[in-house]
């Protein structure tokens, strides 16, 4: 009888879920809403038209300083180990490299969105 109830009690709660998530989103549309996302330059307008590089610098920046952290996120674990100085000492050469990188690209003006 238990278990009657659970999966009617679960079933009702997600046909309760599915049509609000169903009928919530189409009573507020406008036209920015129903325009398909095209990196911030308009869909409906010439494919001509130039691209601009910021969008292609933030890629890059965020590709970076993700990969900084898949290479830090093992350290914890790695200093368990019986060499803690190389670790911690590869560590910081990695760190270093990517600061020296992100204050170069900061003084050249290449974070900067306007131009």
């Amino acid at each position: 009888m238990n278990l009657l109830l659970i999966i009617l009690i679960n079933s009702m709660l997600s046909l309760i879920l599915i049509s609000v998530a169903f009928w919530l989103p189409q009573m507020n549309l406008y036209t920015e809403k129903a325009n398909p996302y095209e990196c911030g330059f308009d869909p409906t307008s010439s494919a001509r038209l130039p691209f601009s590089m910021k969008f292609f610098l933030v890629a890059i920046t965020f590709l970076l300083f993700d990969l900084e952290i898949a290479l830090l996120l093992p350290l914890p674990w790695a200093i368990q180990s019986t060499n803690m100085i190389s670790t911690t000492t590869t560590a910081f050469i990695l760190i270093t490299i990517l600061s020296l990188g992100l204050s170069y690209e900061w003084v050249q003006k290449g974070l900067e969105w306007t131009e």
